[in-house]
């Protein structure tokens, strides 16, 4: 009956715990850009968010920002076999084939973050309203400003608990 209780815990033992926050294009200017769609909360108060959840949660954090696709790529690939991944891709989110192809090479759950409700950017721009990435993502959380980050690490936990 020991060797049922201890299997688990093995499985949990040998399996990554490292997850990544991989963050697009202008989000190093968060605060300060558009603060009526995206709040004036900077990405040093979404990292600390990030690593507060993560460390109930028991990750080890990656937590990046780029304005390069190639970049982005490549942490997506490096990336691709860790334990799960949350991306709040950005601009990258309507045209980035790239990306999203890099995206659906990932073993573990990946969850794409929009600070502000992209579905409701419409009136703005058609292609605004639209993510191409959607197609290779576990899930979208979008429009709960930064709060969305911690649901996404703590969807991470649940999928990684085997929990949903």
């Amino acid at each position: 009956m020991g060797a049922l209780f201890r299997a688990p815990l093995l499985r949990e033992s040998l399996m990554s715990r490292r997850v990544h926050v991989l963050n697009g294009p202008n989000l190093n200017l968060l605060g300060q850009r558009e603060p009526h769609l995206y709040g004036s909360r900077t990405l040093a108060d979404v990292e600390a968010l990030c690593r507060a959840a993560a460390g109930r949660h028991g990750f080890d954090l990656d937590f990046r920002q780029t304005n390069r696709e190639y970049e982005m790529i490549d942490w997506i690939q490096a990336a691709r076999k860790d334990a799960g991944l949350v991306i709040n891709p950005a601009g990258f989110s309507h045209f980035s084939a790239p990306v999203l192809d890099a995206l659906k090479m990932c073993e573990g759950p990946v969850v794409e973050v929009h600070i502000s409700n992209i579905h409701k950017r419409t009136v703005e721009a058609d292609w605004r309203g639209h993510s191409i990435m959607s197609a290779g993502v576990t899930g979208v959380i979008a429009g709960l400003g930064i709060q969305g980050y911690v649901l996404a690490l703590d969807y991470l936990a649940l999928a990684l608990a085997g929990e949903v």
